[in-house]
């Protein structure tokens, strides 16, 4: 068995959670007490369900998750909700006081407190799996909590759990809307942490989710309801094929190694489809070729990020429902026609797919709409730079006048960590906008030093003339992947010379 320990923090990470469990539930026909009529086998079994839960001898079912907040409210809405039976007691830890929507807080002081006694409750998780291959950590990195105590906790698991994935749900900061003055401070603090400590972080931002709530759901006024049960859709797509049987399933670790090209590009976007109303699915029926069309739609996107402003490096397709490898061949190879989608040269293929034959379940009473098929697609896109140019700016015009430092640094801090984690964000940015321009480059910069070894002379005119057409294409591409600091004046000169050829 290939189990999965889920790991909850901070506000936002425990009311995430609390929507997931609830729909991995009804997916599973778990009732809330954590009993499973239809399971026939007490005491375990090989199902596949069993990678999410762990099953004790009287047949109830308990999620492999820990929630911890470090104050008590949310945890305490879970301990006294509807799922109050489904949880291990000792999986819901609260701290008396909360992080103040300061990283320092929860990285340094009272997350510190904390952190070891969620590490022995996550270990004693870890034993009673047969074959853990990894974890998935949910928060919100505006707070104080989820990005303090949940770099923490990334940092430490990186220690006792080196070799295993760590996939991150980050709620990313919103464009316009903000809950928290300092949320520039503790989002770059937190990429910071998530760049070394996790293999694929996913995103989502408040602001995008409310928009997809009000134009595709109708719904006037969304609340973080709405908002959260949109989430858990989402992610239940991309965990359905760990939970459910299907034709072409998709491991935790297919994720990264399918999606991630360098250590560093590792932060996703996601879209969903169909969002679609009770009342509009009575008329709609959409087919695979639809629903992936949808995807990649800039409206879909759960971050507010425009992807028609970079390429895409790869494509994570989840599709669940009434699907077969023949119409997603079919959806794919006409994707790959529109000029308005456009993938990196370097990365031929582009595509993972996944297909799964357990169709989406929606909560009753919620607000999406039961339909018969439905695609996720995570997306490594070097559009999502333009997300880390928005909080930069923002970052830098608080941190030029130096406001709010003082909280930071007397919980602990030192004021050289801004320094450093703003510049690794920068260094982040420049390695999407890199790895942009090679995929243009790269196969130039091969040509060009074949053509290199044909001349013998700068000066040589003919075979200059001979190249003409070619060099004016690459005449920038060959500046910037020349390395040969002994030859480098020689391409300069011959650069010019065809210009002035011309």
């Amino acid at each position: 068995m290939r189990e999965a320990i889920c790991i909850h923090i901070g506000q936002g990470g425990v009311q995430i959670g609390n929507a997931c469990w609830e729909l991995f539930c009804l997916e599973h026909g778990i009732q809330p007490d954590g009993q499973m009529p239809s399971d026939k086998t007490i005491g375990g079994g090989d199902d596949a369900f069993n990678t999410f839960f762990s099953e004790t001898g009287a047949g109830k079912h308990v999620p492999r998750c820990v929630m911890v907040d470090l104050e008590p409210t949310v945890v305490d809405e879970v301990r006294t909700g509807t799922y109050r039976q489904l949880f291990h007691p000792e999986q819901l830890i609260s701290g008396k006081e909360d992080a103040a929507n300061n990283f320092a807080r929860g990285h340094y002081t009272i997350g510190k407190e904390i952190v070891d006694l969620v590490l022995d409750r996550i270990r004693k998780l870890a034993d009673n799996c047969t074959g853990l291959q990894g974890f998935c950590v949910y928060n919100a990195c505006g707070g104080g909590t989820g990005s303090g105590l949940g770099c923490l906790m990334l940092e430490r698991l990186s220690v006792d759990y080196g070799k295993k994935s760590k996939i991150s749900f980050t709620v990313w900061c919103c464009p316009q809307v903000a809950t928290a003055v300092v949320e520039p401070y503790n989002t770059v603090l937190c990429v910071h942490s998530l760049l070394e400590h996790t293999d694929v972080t996913i995103m989502y931002d408040n602001e995008a989710l409310y928009d997809i709530c009000r134009r595709n759901l109708d719904i006037e006024r969304p609340t973080y309801t709405n908002l959260k049960r949109l989430i858990a859709q989402i992610i239940s797509s991309l965990t359905a094929s760990l939970r459910f049987d299907g034709a072409l399933n998709v491991d935790i670790t297919e994720f990264q190694t399918n999606l991630v090209p360098y250590p560093r590009i590792h932060f996703m976007l996601t879209s969903y489809a169909p969002v679609i109303s009770a009342e509009k699915a009575y008329h709609e029926q959409l087919s695979v070729a639809e629903i992936t069309m949808s995807v990649f739609e800039p409206a879909s996107m759960m971050v507010k990020c425009d992807p028609r402003h970079g390429k895409y490096m790869a494509c994570c397709m989840m599709y669940r429902g009434d699907v077969v490898p023949k119409d997603v061949n079919a959806a794919v190879a006409t994707i790959k026609t529109k000029r308005t989608i456009q993938f990196v040269d370097w990365c031929p293929t582009g595509f993972k797919c996944g297909i799964n034959y357990q169709p989406p379940t929606v909560v009753p009473g919620g607000d999406l709409a039961k339909v018969m098929r439905a695609c996720c697609m995570i997306s490594n896109s070097t559009a999502i730079a333009e997300v880390f140019s928005r909080i930069d700016h923002k970052f830098d015009l608080m941190y030029s006048k130096r406001a709010f430092v003082h909280h930071y640094v007397g919980e602990g801090m030192e004021e050289g960590e801004f320094s450093e984690a703003r510049e690794d964000l920068a260094a982040l940015e420049k390695d999407y906008e890199e790895v942009g321009i090679a995929c243009s480059s790269w196969p130039v910069y091969e040509h060009l030093l074949r053509v290199l070894r044909t001349l013998e002379d700068e000066s040589n005119r003919v075979v200059q003339a001979e190249n003409h057409s070619r060099l004016n294409a690459w005449k920038f591409s060959c500046r910037r992947n020349w390395r040969d600091p002994g030859r480098r004046r020689f391409v300069y000169t011959w650069v010019r010379d065809a210009w002035l050829w011309r």
